[in-house]
């Protein structure tokens, strides 16, 4: 563990100025760990690995091989934003993988959210080792390990699933940002001209969409979750809300509940919004939003989201609830 504690001396990246230092700092020690040789990294569009990606780009260009696996339970326009802002705007080497179908296949009736976490992390590491297997010369593999992921769990960031990787896929690992807390993280990601939608990403589990989406994931389901969580983040961006609560989406449970549409009775889905402030995220509060705002919020998802009738208001502060439903 010596090789992972921050060093003593190590200043709080905080300004922008700093933020270059490092980045010029990382650029040459990336250039003398990797040389000529290629590395492959997994990239979610989530802001440490997402860091993790531009740095590696600035640093050896092409030799950088990017996976982004699409396994159908990311947020609306989020594998379109990492193909934009990676291979159209950063020129980089991208592999895109569109597992949409394979997931939601091994998914299908299992509703239990431990088993879920399972199937989306064992999948998941399927995938990308045959994209790793199909790579010639690749001698590293590049994580966003931050420092709070060695602080809790040890020097391997386990969502990013290297440990589930067959041994002789055992790269060297390439962690440039591994001393940095997440905000300097953010503030790095500024630095390297990533989008803000991309850097001040909110908190999003390893599962994604899937833990959201409660029980055994439907397609129809999980299409009504993904529109509903999209007018919600709209609509807190348009009321300058964003900025302000630390972290806000719907959740839609499977079951569903009486209503009536056009004259007629219907028996859909409720959509419940989730919103929350804290610090440390081992407490949580729960804002109070505007009445006007929570209104349009429910306008619209009922007016525009298919299969859903009911939409809630979650008021529970953590403990006693967790701020995830799942």
């Amino acid at each position: 563990m010596a090789d992972n504690k921050r060093p003593e001396s190590m200043v709080r990246i905080t300004t922008p100025e700093l933020a270059q230092a490092f980045i010029d700092e990382q650029i040459a020690a990336l250039r003398a760990q990797i040389g000529e040789r290629k590395v492959l990294l997994a990239l979610s569009g989530g802001v440490d690995s997402s860091v993790v990606a531009a740095l590696l780009i600035k640093a050896v260009g092409k030799q950088l091989v990017c996976v982004h696996v699409n396994h159908g339970l990311l947020r609306k326009g989020e594998p379109e934003q990492v193909v934009e802002v990676f291979r159209n705007q950063m020129d980089a080497n991208l592999v895109y993988v569109d597992a949409v179908d394979r997931f939601l296949d091994k998914l299908a009736g299992v509703a239990e959210p431990e088993a879920k976490r399972k199937v989306i992390g064992a999948e998941f590491i399927r995938v990308f080792e045959e994209e790793a297997r199909k790579q010639d010369g690749i001698e590293f593999l590049a994580q966003g390990t931050i420092y709070p992921d060695i602080i809790e769990s040890g020097p391997v960031k386990a969502h990013h699933n290297v440990g589930g990787l067959p041994e002789d896929l055992q790269f060297e690992l390439v962690e440039p940002v591994k001393f940095l807390f997440k905000d300097e993280v953010r503030v790095v990601g500024k630095a390297l001209g990533l989008p803000d939608n991309m850097v001040f990403r909110q908190p999003f589990p390893g599962p994604g969409l899937g833990v959201r989406c409660l029980g055994a994931i439907t397609r129809d389901r999980l299409e009504a979750l993904r529109e509903s969580d999209a007018i919600l983040r709209e609509e807190f961006d348009n009321a300058g809300l964003t900025g302000k609560v630390w972290q806000f989406f719907t959740v839609v449970p499977d079951f569903r509940s009486t209503g009536v549409k056009n004259n007629l009775r219907a028996y859909d889905w409720p959509v419940i919004i989730r919103a929350v402030n804290t610090v440390d995220a081992m407490t949580a509060t729960v804002p109070e939003l505007p009445w006007s705002v929570l209104e349009k919020i429910t306008q619209r998802i009922l007016s525009e989201v298919d299969g859903v009738c009911r939409v809630l208001y979650d008021l529970s502060p953590k403990p006693v609830a967790t701020i995830e439903w799942e």
